[in-house]
């Protein structure tokens, strides 16, 4: 423990010295969530960022969340303190993949979600969350193909809520992906009382929507009663759980999401019980960062990420286009 407060002790004497900010999605190690300025979703940390007078952001999340990072604000220096944080859904489908497909459906419009590489985001016309993609699809005039990349599961839930057909590009994160219906089932027999909240990329996603007659009860995506029936399960993403949870009358919950969102939601709610809908869904990735690789990034200013200024450009396009619908 000394030796864990001692590397802590020197990352809050370097970021002030630096005039730095440190972000941790909600996925990182509690001990990285705890040290930062801000904890969140990808893109609300980089908005976050972008408020603040910093000159550095050490970003403790993977790639494609750097990027966003360096594309909201271009004039600071934005690190991550390891390379090979990366995500598989990210890499779900490259710029070339995309451009492929877009000569298959001219004049598609292209909505991807925020979990792309920013080459890919320059090639789309909207971005989109988990959180506001029905809203986005459902701004799209309805004459108009809609491509939606890269999750199958978040565009099938997409498609299912607006009752628009969407072309889908077959990607997954292989965390989500595995959270399927029956350990939602398994869970619900050992917590029967408990509220289950679904992030959007799980692999249950999809049967549990066909399951509910009721898919308008869904609304914009901020959740709404699902499952079996009984309205005890929510579609929502990593921020609306945090929102939902503390609002809830509940006292349990089932969280089917990467299990590092259990730290924010049982240090926000001490007083309620969380259970993962399955122990192993933990990205390798997210947890690559430590304290002591943040505190590297701060003594040498390493891994720095950085946006061309002509793809951060068309990136941002589709972002701001996102935010002019979802404001």
């Amino acid at each position: 423990m000394t030796e864990r407060k001692s590397v802590a002790e020197k990352i809050d004497i370097l970021r002030k010295e630096k005039n730095a900010v440190i972000l941790a999605h909600n996925y990182q190690l509690p001990e990285v969530q705890d040290i930062a300025d801000f904890t969140g979703d990808s893109l609300a940390l980089s908005q976050m960022a972008a408020t603040t007078d910093a000159d550095i952001i050490v970003f403790c999340g993977v790639h494609f969340m750097a990027e966003t990072a360096s594309i909201i604000s271009p004039q600071k220096k934005v690190l991550i303190p390891d390379l090979k944080a990366g995500c598989t859904l990210a890499d779900a489908i490259t710029a070339d993949q995309l451009r492929a497909w877009k000569k298959e459906h001219p004049g598609a419009v292209v909505v991807s979600y925020i979990n792309t590489t920013a080459e890919v985001k320059a090639e789309s016309d909207y971005c989109c969350t988990s959180s506001n993609a029905v809203k986005v699809v459902k701004s799209i005039p309805e004459d108009k193909e809609i491509l939606f990349l890269p999750d199958m599961f978040l565009g099938a839930y997409a498609a299912k809520v607006t009752g628009r057909k969407l072309h889908i590009w077959p990607g997954e994160c292989h965390i989500h992906a595995g959270i399927m219906t029956r350990d939602l089932e398994e869970m619900e027999s050992e917590h029967p009382g408990a509220e289950m909240i679904v992030h959007p990329e799980c692999g249950c996603t999809t049967s549990l929507l066909y399951q509910n007659a009721n898919v308008s009860a869904i609304g914009n995506g901020n959740g709404g009663s699902n499952g079996n029936g009984n309205g005890h399960v929510k579609f929502l993403s990593t921020g609306g759980m945090i929102k939902h949870v503390s609002a809830s009358n509940a006292r349990e919950f089932v969280i089917a999401t990467e299990t590092g969102m259990l730290h924010p939601l049982r240090k926000a709610n001490p007083d309620k019980t969380f259970y993962p809908a399955r122990e192993d869904a933990v990205c390798r990735f997210m947890k690559m960062i430590t304290l002591e690789k943040i505190l590297k990034s701060l003594e040498e200013e390493v891994y720095e990420v950085k946006v061309p200024d002509a793809t951060a450009r068309l990136a941002k396009k589709s972002i701001d286009r996102m935010l002019e619908i979802t404001a």
